[in-house]
């Protein structure tokens, strides 16, 4: 049901990249501004994820031998250093997610291109290495950004539900590789109730989110996939969505013939199986459109 899946390391039956976006209260202040200092609900539920849980999940995950990709504001970087530290003592990639946490469809050209920038600097100077990989804010792409992704070297995307397997991106000049993410696996719909961001979903157990989950793994080891996550610290830190991470964890673990691996260790096996010559992904020109369609 897959056409065409990769050949995963060691006879793997799929792949597994969990990620996580460390926002903390990135999204406050780049939603709200000057304002955010009359929002002090908001900004102590989103400090939850630099005080409390980023660090439990890097030492969940340290624990169970796991690796994980980190998405960080290039902001959180630079305020919580001590939380990004543990992630870096638990061997988690880190990757960009803007500076502020800024929609990139809503800035100009040269905008997008000094945020991503600016975030690729705090990353280098805090861990001594250029970003390979992005996920943009709210995955707000612009037009502009896969060509930007591009011209400043980076590997990987995973901002799209474009796929269930690794594609390329190719603009004509270049190529990006694209780490598609599944549609349902993002925790904020499973989770989220927060009257301090008029949020309000419907309160249910960590078990019913942790089906959801495990059945989309089980399809995706079925068919030879690739399974990444897309969780925040401030939501999946918590103590019973944590326990249920950890379960999912257990239930792969059980199941075997599961390659774990960071999300720029994905992005660096396809263009190894390509280079090769023994597996070629689809490749989408970008943009995806050249012509409006409707005017």
């Amino acid at each position: 049901m897959i056409a065409n899946p990769p050949p995963w390391p060691n006879g793997a039956r799929c792949a597994v990249a969990f990620s996580f976006d460390v926002d903390a209260d990135s999204v406050v202040h780049a939603a709200h501004r000057a304002g955010a200092r009359d929002l002090p609900q908001a900004l102590a539920h989103m400090r939850y994820d630099p005080f409390v849980g980023t660090p439990r999940l890097a030492d969940m995950f340290a624990r169970a031998g796991v690796p994980l990709t980190a998405f960080v504001p290039g902001w959180v970087i630079e305020t919580y250093p001590a939380a990004i530290e543990t992630l870096l003592k638990a061997g988690a990639e880190l990757g960009h997610h803007g500076h502020f946490h800024e929609w990139p469809s809503k800035q100009t050209r040269d905008e997008e291109l000094a945020t991503l920038r600016r975030g690729s600097e705090a990353i280098e100077r805090f861990c001594g290495a250029k970003p390979k990989g992005y996920r943009a804010p709210y995955y707000g792409l612009s037009r502009a950004t896969f060509d930007l992704l591009i011209e400043e070297g980076f590997a990987y995307d995973s901002s799209l539900f474009a796929d269930d397997i690794p594609i390329l991106l190719d603009n004509g000049r270049g190529s990006l590789v694209e780490l598609p993410v599944p549609a349902s696996v993002d925790d904020y719909n499973q989770y989220v109730s927060a009257r301090a961001f008029d949020y309000l979903m419907k309160i249910s157990p960590p078990s019913q989110a942790l089906a959801v989950f495990r059945e989309e793994f089980d399809a995706f080891w079925e068919l030879g996939g690739l399974f990444v996550t897309v969780w925040h610290p401030a939501v999946s830190g918590r103590p019973a969505q944590a326990l249920a991470i950890r379960a999912l964890i257990e239930h792969m673990q059980a199941k075997g013939d599961v390659w774990f691996a960071t999300l720029a260790e994905v992005a660096g096996h396809v263009r190894a199986l390509e280079a090769a010559g023994t597996w070629s992904p689809r490749i989408e020109k970008t943009p995806f459109h050249i012509r409006n369609i409707l005017e």
